[in-house]
């Protein structure tokens, strides 16, 4: 497979699985072009593993996880707050944008196991693997972050 096959079959998935880790479209497309940059100059060794979209995944994740470092230098912050006011739209597509907003706001390393968890559907074992930890470090941070979900929407409703 070349790695034009491989980078246009996988670009979807990536393309999402970044979008659910930053909760920006726009720096998911920033991140995911990082990606394949970096695996294109690696390609020759890559083809070779036993399953490249996984090692591709799991440099996502670790450019993610780096984003802060790298990024920060060249995304403007801006002092204004957005604009969270929501269409007029289903209320299931409200819910679904507040709670990215909630998971936006956790740790990078609890986002990157919620993601993994629950959009790419890895195991602990296969979370560990892609962070490069033990799986009970994996269920700590599935836990801590799905509790601050927990209370983030709990206040979010009394609101």
């Amino acid at each position: 497979m070349t790695f034009e096959e491989f980078a246009a079959a996988q670009v979807g998935p990536l393309l999402g699985m970044a979008a659910a880790m930053s909760g920006d479209p726009g720096l998911a497309e920033d991140l995911v072009q990082e990606v394949l940059l970096k695996a294109h100059r690696r390609w020759r060794r890559i083809e070779r593993l036993d399953a490249p979209p996984a090692y591709v995944r799991r440099m996502l994740v670790n450019e993610f996880l780096s984003w802060r470092r790298k990024w920060a230098r060249y995304i403007p912050k801006a002092d204004v707050e957005p604009d969270t006011r929501q269409p007029d739209h289903a209320e299931a597509h409200a819910e679904r944008s507040a709670l990215l907003a909630e998971v936006v706001k956790l740790p990078r390393r609890q986002r990157a196991v919620l993601v993994l968890r629950y959009y790419e559907g890895m195991s602990d074992a296969q979370i560990a693997e892609v962070l490069g930890c033990a799986e009970t470090t994996v269920r700590g941070y599935a836990f801590r972050g799905l509790a601050a979900l927990r209370i983030e929407m709990k206040s979010a409703e009394l609101r």
